[in-house]
């Protein structure tokens, strides 16, 4: 049983002597090897400290964009220009109201209209559209279109518009005006 105490012991201390030789420079971190870098890069691969520890640059002001001159813009100076050039409402002798109260006014299209109202504080005041052809007011040698208080979105293209007229008690109709190339031309008179 001896035997066995020493060997018990003799291995406990074998044990204890090996712990000890374990130094920390021994330990399995420092033997593996570390990641290798190409030796071969060029300054300009090698981030910068100074560059990481900036902060990104702020963004330059920009300007707002441009409005689309093909886009409806009923606020457009022509629209005032070509209502002050207009002669006065035939019913109550009064100028027309520069403020459309409809309308599709556009520089592209071949045929854009807007619906204006004479400038007076009657209850059912005058009312007509002013075509237009590529944003310029078309003067002359269009069909009447008094009366007209709307656009027929829905029957209107770029070179077509459909006036409406409503009556509020279901007379309701649409005449449609064409840009023929030279100007325009009455196409349709349809029941709204």
């Amino acid at each position: 049983m001896t035997a066995r105490r020493v060997t018990g012991a003799t291995g406990a201390l074998a044990v204890v002597v090996g712990l000890a030789a374990c130094g920390s420079g021994d330990s399995t971190v420092s033997k593996t090897p570390e990641a290798s870098t190409p030796a071969a890069l060029s300054p300009a691969a090698t981030p910068s400290p100074t560059a990481e520890a900036a902060p990104p640059p702020a963004p330059a002001p920009t300007e707002p964009p441009a409005p689309d001159p093909c886009a409806v813009n009923l606020t457009a100076p022509a629209i005032a220009k070509a209502v002050s050039d207009l002669p006065r409402d035939p019913r109550s002798q009064q100028g027309w109201s520069p403020e459309p109260i409809a309308g599709n006014y556009n520089e592209c299209a071949p045929l854009s209209a807007v619906i204006i109202r004479a400038n007076t504080n009657a209850d059912n005041p005058n009312t007509r559209a002013v075509l237009f052809h590529l944003g310029k007011y078309i003067p002359s040698g269009v069909p009447d279109t008094f009366g007209f208080n709307g656009i027929d979105t829905s029957q209107s293209t770029g070179d077509t518009i459909a006036l409406k007229y409503s009556s509020g008690i279901g007379l309701d109709s649409v005449v449609k005006f064409h840009w023929n190339g030279n100007g325009v031309e009455l196409i349709a008179n349809t029941p709204g």
